[in-house]
């Protein structure tokens, strides 16, 4: 059997605040606040302007207040909301509109961002025979530079440096071997 669902039809409007163990579904006008334990479905052309407490809610109608959600709240493309969400899941179809603030609960910071790297020794290089091949490494691309870029001079414009002949080597040689120049 089939939980019940409680509809509110498109000609009725309520006023007042609305209990429930059910789901409920509004197709007309709501004003006050709502309390369910289980799902609040507001269609195409229905209004709600409430707070809002439920397990969990699909819009696509207008509500105007704040909701809050145990479970998750889905706004569909044709829905509209301008309040505050909170909910562990919130659901923003392509083309709704929505206008607040969402808050989706405390989350555990240590769990989403990955501890940082630790050095560590590197480990005893294996013997040349045992070692693997290394990939060959690639040079990091060069960074733009904001600098407007130099011109280069051209080579003719550069002075080039004359290269000085080496000082000529001088060695002691004895008497003997002199005299033997000479002649």
């Amino acid at each position: 059997m089939a939980e019940p669902i409680t509809i509110i039809g498109s000609n009725t409007t309520v006023s007042g605040n609305l209990e429930g163990d059910e789901d409920l579904t509004v197709e007309g006008r709501v004003e006050g606040s709502i309390n369910l334990t289980k799902t609040l479905s507001i269609e195409v052309g229905g209004v709600v302007r409430a707070n809002i407490n439920v397990r969990n809610a699909v819009i696509s109608g207008v509500l105007v207040g704040n909701i809050e959600a145990q479970e998750a709240v889905h706004i569909t493309e044709q829905g509209r909301v301008v309040g505050d969400i909170a909910a562990p899941r919130v659901i923003l179809v392509d083309g709704a509109s929505f206008r607040g603030n969402i808050d989706m609960g405390d989350f555990d910071i240590d769990r989403e961002i990955p501890p940082p790297a630790v050095k560590r020794e590197p480990a005893p290089r294996p013997a040349a025979a045992e070692e693997p091949e290394r990939p060959a490494r690639r040079k990091p691309a060069a960074k733009p530079s904001r600098a407007p870029a130099r011109k280069k001079k051209p080579a003719k414009a550069v002075a080039k440096k004359k290269k000085k002949p080496p000082a000529p080597k001088v060695r002691s040689v004895g008497k003997a071997k002199a005299r033997k120049k000479k002649r």
